[in-house]
């Protein structure tokens, strides 16, 4: 016999304890998210460049994304006030503590790849 949770439905939210492998996927989950953090840890770009970088991206998503990596700290967004509007991004200091990830990634899937 299966011993039963003592709460019914979710356990009140005090008691949820947040793994952080699972806080760093929520972070970066998302189809793009980690390709457009990894072109940004080279330099600051602007919309247009990010989006030309990713033919296979919509406007609509990489919008999406580039604010979601803002609201989580990732990613700085700067407007500057001209005609027309010019918007840059770039890795906050979060975002660059994330490039040593993103480098051991690479090199994990270099070593992937030749095992195949």
């Amino acid at each position: 016999m299966m011993a039963r949770s003592r709460f019914v439905g979710e356990p009140p939210e005090e008691q949820i304890e947040v793994c952080p492998v699972t806080q760093a996927q929520d972070i970066i989950s998302g189809k793009w998210k980690i390709v457009i953090l990894w072109h940004l840890s080279t330099k600051t770009r602007r919309f247009n460049e990010i989006q030309r970088l990713l033919p296979n991206i919509s406007k609509g998503i990489l919008t999406r994304q580039l604010r979601e990596l803002e609201e989580d700290q990732m990613v700085h967004r700067e407007v500057y006030k001209e005609v027309p509007p010019k918007v840059e991004y770039s890795l906050t200091p979060l975002g660059q503590s994330f490039i040593p990830i993103l480098d051991s990634m690479g090199e994990w899937s270099k070593k992937y790849l030749k095992s195949k």
